[in-house]
């Protein structure tokens, strides 16, 4: 039982971070400019991050939502509204 929460509780960090950064995207580059391989990346991380979870019990969630939401903030570096917005602060 304790297993299969720890499972749950990854996967909604991971829905609630994706959700997250899908709006902040869609918000900031509206549908034109949408970042969408990024999401699937997202995705992809995600579902490694919850499997990996799941087959070994010694993962505490509280590292899974870290490792997620260190991962999200690094793919949302390397979208065009984020460099856009370094480039003008720099230069």
């Amino acid at each position: 039982m304790k297993k299969t929460l720890g499972t749950i509780v990854a996967a909604m960090v991971v829905v609630l971070f994706t959700g997250t950064f899908a709006m902040a995207e869609y918000a900031a580059a509206g549908v034109a400019n949408f970042p969408y391989f990024q999401l699937g990346c997202l995705i992809i991380g995600g579902t490694t991050v919850i499997n990996l979870k799941h087959k070994y019990e010694k993962i505490y969630t509280g590292e899974v939502a870290g490792v997620f939401a260190l991962y999200t903030v690094l793919i949302a570096l390397f979208t065009n509204p984020v460099i856009n917005t370094i480039k003008n602060l720099v230069g």
